[in-house]
């Protein structure tokens, strides 16, 4: 690990050597470091992101029987640096890993090639799969310490492959073809198995206004998988990053085909937005038959201090306060938000347990790069007990 922090500021200084290629760079910091050409042919942009979580436990007896004690604790839940560009106007790149666990894991690492099919991309590499619109949403922006239990048990979430992208405001869409991959882009399967996932969205705003302000975003996606070894296995934690187990959880499936289908709303008033999700899997079992598990989650935000969610590009991006929290000045902003998310994964032969979660959440904006944020989140798991969290994250990002 220590490698790569040591050899970090070389590496930047020699991309942005390469990138220059005898042009001249200007910098500057806006909201992140940002180096580019006066053509903008040429751009560099260095960037991170640090992640202080807190969690603190009280569940019933039945829960910590199936997980063992809770004990509360801390965790760097994301620590990320990375840095991206484009090269003679027309190529994309990005490497970002994240230390957080101790090692060098693989993030968005790719390079692209711009406006191949119209004003769509071609890219080539490790990165998220178009699925989901709170996963395509990036952790710093989340209104939540963690995205909702629907999207962790059926997103694809990021995997090696190829894909198509046209992102804007007014309407987006990818198509790309994917094979399942750890958490250094290695495919879980061997390559010559020819174990593909094909995954594709179309999303847009059906009215747009006020930069944003006001608008109305719907979207669809769907993926065809083959599971690598005919093993399939679907979970997810009740929204509480340090939960040592999954409290529904299907095991292993024996099956050699699974769809899954996601649906997405979002609209956005001035300080009000309301968003949600509804997900739906089918799973083809070896022995015969299929079985269908579905999870959703909806919820609502409003910023006290006037501020908007803001939309770019398919996705809700970075918040910037009216006013810069500073000592006896402004504020920064304010948001509070209710969720409400519910996860089935029994039927058929299969019991992966059903799960309903309730978090209230309230962020403090201070500028654009730092944001603290503090949830609380209830889950009741069908037949076997509540469990509670008091989580807390301090994190900045560049």
């Amino acid at each position: 690990m220590k490698k790569w922090f040591i050899g970090l500021p070389a590496v930047i200084l020699m991309a942005g050597s390469l990138l220059a290629g005898g042009t001249e760079l200007s910098a500057k910091f806006d909201k992140g470091l940002k180096f580019s050409s006066k053509d903008k042919a040429f751009e560099l942009k260095v960037g991170g992101r640090l992640q202080s979580d807190w969690t603190f436990f009280s569940a019933d007896d039945d829960i910590e029987a199936k997980t063992g004690k809770l004990e509360d604790g801390h965790e760097f839940r994301r620590a990320r640096l990375y840095i991206a560009g484009t090269l003679y106007g027309n190529i994309e790149f990005k490497a970002q890993y994240d230390f957080a666990g101790g090692d060098a894991d693989f993030k968005d690492v790719y390079l692209g090639l711009k406006n191949v099919v119209g004003h769509a991309g071609l890219r080539i590499g490790h990165f998220k799969e178009p699925f989901g619109l709170e996963e395509l949403t990036s952790s710093k922006y989340l209104t939540f310490l963690e995205r909702a239990m629907p999207i962790e048990a059926f997103a694809p979430s990021r995997n090696v492959g190829f894909a198509l992208l046209k992102n804007d405001n007014r309407f987006s869409w990818g198509f790309g073809i994917f094979k399942d991959a750890d958490d250094y882009g290695i495919p879980s399967d061997n390559v010559s198995e020819s174990v593909w996932a094909y995954t594709g969205r179309i999303a847009g705003t059906v009215y747009y206004r006020d930069e944003g302000r006001s608008l109305l975003h719907l979207g669809l996606a769907y993926t065809s998988r083959e599971p690598a070894g005919d093993s399939l296995r679907i979970r997810a934690r009740p929204e509480m990053h340090l939960m040592p187990s999954r409290l529904v959880d299907t095991h292993a499936m024996d099956a050699d085909g699974y769809d899954g289908i996601g649906t997405e709303i979002a609209l956005v008033q001035g300080p009000f937005s309301v968003q949600g999700e509804y997900m739906m899997a089918s799973a083809d079992l070896i022995d015969g038959g299929s079985v269908d598990f579905t999870g959703y989650y909806v919820f609502a935000s409003y910023f006290f201090t006037g501020e908007s969610r803001h939309y770019k590009k398919g996705a809700f991006d970075r918040v910037s306060p009216s006013q810069n929290f500073t000592p006896g000045g402004g504020a920064g902003a304010w948001e509070v938000a209710l969720r409400y998310s519910g996860i089935d994964l029994t039927d058929g032969p299969i019991s992966g347990g059903e799960e309903d979660n309730l978090t209230l959440a309230l962020n403090w904006y201070l500028n654009p790069n730092v944001r603290f944020m503090w949830n609380y989140v209830t889950a009741d798991v069908t037949d076997v007990g509540n469990v509670d969290a008091f989580m807390m994250r301090f994190q900045i990002d560049f």
